[in-house]
């Protein structure tokens, strides 16, 4: 039933509403609203999350296994791979549909989303400038089979620098081999294929330094570390992965050799509003959860959510979500138009991750001792909660983006900073 509700708005996805959502000509001026398909979107993700995913949710969290099961539920019924085109199998929805869909499993379980959302980050690069053989190749074999891909950039001694990642690509013929090591990538124990950043060019600036590489996962030379046990988002699966002589094709090369930071970092304009989503989700189940208890749970005769300690952290639970949504929206908006929204999306994936940590500890705030204990889905939040201001870079470098876009329109002569 789900599925053919999906494939029932799915194929009007080339419609200009739903390649255009959240839309408003000059005409009609400012229109804050959903399409149809946009609503059936966010129902369907929302039923999904309800029914598969929160009732499993603690027990993956528990055991850290990954969801499998889940996932190829979610496949099925189009909740995964959303930007991938039509002609290469998808369902081409823009970044605020995805981002619909992001909100509503994170409200299930985060780690389980992000398990989820790997996919979208590694196929971004793709997206944004792969050539048609390469996305028919890597992104058509992911709408056959409910199969996964890593993004890997980030080392044990790189992360927010990304001018000092030493893995390294050299060119061997019609050939490149490479070497180095990756770590905190997620999905890596289960990836089909991965992207890789490697550096191509010692003496070059970090701007034409670095090339982007498609490196199928059973290339010899690809060995696995160990899942690590983290403090939250325990469903997804991280690890480091080595490259010793991996040897990929020339055709894998995305773009052009020098160009894989600039791929690198266009990916982002479509994946942190994803994330902002994502932090969005925790955010409001935080808030639901501690206002059902807040109902229930009496002091001094009276429900605690009369007292105005706890309505006051509830009311600030509401002004953060609805203002960070907001953001979430309006970058992945800008990004659907063709627009540049970097700045926004720094914007809205910091600002979301600030109130997805503050909701989720003032949650357990008002659970009491309840909150601590984990028969109780509130200090999971809380766990979850605190990558969101790590992955995809850290709320330090959004500050750093959002800070320097400032200088830049002040710099321009901006009439205004920011605004519509």
């Amino acid at each position: 039933m789900l599925s053919s509700l999906f494939k029932t708005h799915a194929s009007r996805a080339v419609s200009p509403l739903f390649t255009r959502p959240f839309s408003a000509t000059a005409a009609e001026g400012l229109h804050l609203a959903l399409s149809e398909d946009q609503k059936a979107i966010q129902e369907l993700a929302r039923k999904f999350a309800r029914d598969e995913i929160i009732p499993v949710a603690a027990e993956h969290d528990r055991e850290g296994k990954f969801p499998t099961e889940i996932i190829a539920k979610a496949w099925e019924l189009g909740l995964v791979n959303t930007h991938i085109e039509t002609k290469f199998g998808g369902n081409g929805l823009g970044v605020l549909d995805s981002a619909l869909i992001s909100e509503e499993l994170a409200f299930g379980c985060s780690g389980i989303l992000t398990a989820i959302e790997a996919n979208n980050l590694a196929e971004a690069p793709l997206v944004v400038a792969g050539s048609d053989e390469q996305k028919q190749k890597y992104l058509g074999r992911m709408t056959e089979a409910p199969l996964m891909a890593s993004y890997g950039v980030t080392e044990p001694g790189a992360g927010s620098d990304v001018a000092g990642l030493t893995t390294n690509a050299v060119k061997k013929g019609d050939k490149w081999v490479i070497n180095g090591q990756k770590m905190w990538i997620t999905n890596a124990g289960h990836a089909n294929w991965f992207f890789v950043l490697a550096r191509t060019d010692a003496a070059a600036k970090t701007s034409n330094a670095f090339t982007g590489f498609i490196v199928d996962a059973d290339t010899p030379g690809i060995t696995l570390g160990r899942k690590e046990i983290n403090m939250g988002q325990r469903a997804s699966d991280t690890r480091g992965v080595t490259f010793e002589d991996v040897v990929v094709p020339e055709e894998n090369v995305l773009g052009k050799p020098g160009q894989g930071f600039k791929i690198a970092m266009n990916a982002f304009d479509v994946t942190r509003p994803l994330i902002g989503a994502g932090a969005v989700g925790v955010a409001r189940r935080a808030m639901e959860e501690a206002a059902k208890y807040a109902l229930e749970r009496k002091t001094m005769g009276t429900s605690i959510f009369n007292h105005q300690a706890v309505a006051f952290m509830l009311a600030d639970m509401a002004m953060g979500i609805e203002s960070s949504r907001l953001m979430v929206y309006r970058s992945a908006w800008l990004r659907d138009q063709s627009l540049p929204n970097t700045w926004q999306a720094s914007i809205a994936k910091a600002l979301a991750s600030e109130v997805a940590n503050k909701a989720a500890a003032d949650a357990v705030q008002i659970f009491g001792g309840a909150g601590f204990n984990s028969e109780y889905p509130v200090e999971k939040l809380m766990r979850d909660a605190k990558i969101y201001q790590i992955y995809e870079g850290t709320s330090q470098i959004q500050r750093l983006i959002i800070s320097r876009g400032i200088a830049d329109m002040v710099k321009s002569g901006a009439d205004s900073i920011g605004g519509l």
